[in-house]
């Protein structure tokens, strides 16, 4: 389907970009790859009566360590996340599970700020943003504010933006040597959303879990911390009897759609097995 006309505008500063937000209000979206939002216009699920096309504004791109923390501009696409050198020292988990989101296409325009703002359970930043204990930085016209990963996402499509903000910026405090970490995900084929994911974090000590960190993708109306999960591990070395709890503590959370990628009992087993595997993963990467 061909979508409904629209007004186009393009900014080239962020100023400029939150005025138009303010004075358009509720009939602009903000447009920063296209792959989540385009496909919504042009089925009609979103007609917006103007696009803010925020890819020229230079200040939200590139990636670089500022005050002890590592800042990713939100247009900063996964294809450049994939080929960070910075990141594959101080935050390997993002590189790495860039290269399972999507295909190579979408990576080259897809933004990691994009995929966190749509607030769909489904994009993987969010559970992984959780699991790194990142905060979302957001500008509008009475400045700026920060808010943790964990406390963005409110419902399906919904998250603390205000209408008149832009989500400038990701800052995430760098992985300590010796950090385990792994993102796994079930998906039907290349390019698919996860049926079921999984974003685990792990320091351990004399085989033992001191700190862990799970966040879960498209099991809920929005990405999931699973707090509970993380206490069934810490203090206990990785097998059978502590994985079982975790899957226990990750089941008790879910509560998925169903959907063509399957019913709520088989995505909920899922999850409880992409976190199994995870821990896995990440434990043999402690040292």
């Amino acid at each position: 389907m061909i979508p409904p006309a629209f007004a186009y505008h393009a900014p080239r500063t962020l100023p400029d970009a939150i005025r138009l937000l303010s004075e358009l209000g509720d009939d602009a979206k903000l447009l920063a790859g296209g792959h989540s939002l385009l496909p919504m216009m042009k089925l009609r699920f979103a007609q917006p009566a103007a696009l803010i096309d925020i890819n020229r504004i230079p200040e939200l791109r590139g990636i670089r360590e500022e005050a002890g923390m590592i800042r990713i501009g939100a247009m900063t696409t996964e294809n450049e996340l994939i080929a960070s050198e910075l990141l594959k020292e101080k935050v390997p988990l993002l590189p790495e599970a860039a290269q399972l989101i999507a295909d190579p296409q979408v990576r080259n325009r897809g933004t990691i700020g994009g995929d966190i703002a749509h607030g769909d359970p489904g994009n993987d930043h969010p559970a992984i943003s959780m699991a790194l204990e990142a905060v979302f930085v957001l500008q509008g016209p009475q400045g700026e504010r920060k808010v943790k990963a964990t406390e963005f996402f409110h419902d399906t499509y919904m998250t603390a933006l205000a209408e008149n903000e832009i989500l400038t910026a990701i800052l995430v405090p760098p992985m300590a040597a010796g950090t385990g970490y792994a993102y796994t995900k079930l998906k039907r084929k290349t390019g698919d959303w996860a049926t079921a994911g999984a974003a685990v974090i792990l320091n351990m000590s004399a085989g033992k879990v001191t700190q862990a960190r799970i966040a879960l993708t498209n099991v809920a109306p929005t990405a999931l911390r699973a707090s509970a999960a993380e206490q069934a591990l810490i203090g206990r070395p990785i097998d059978a009897a502590s994985l079982n709890d975790v899957a226990t503590a990750v089941r008790a959370i879910c509560d998925p759609a169903e959907d063509l990628r399957g019913d709520a009992e088989y995505k909920t087993a899922m999850a409880a097995e992409m976190v199994k595997r995870a821990i896995q993963k990440a434990a043999a990467r402690c040292h």
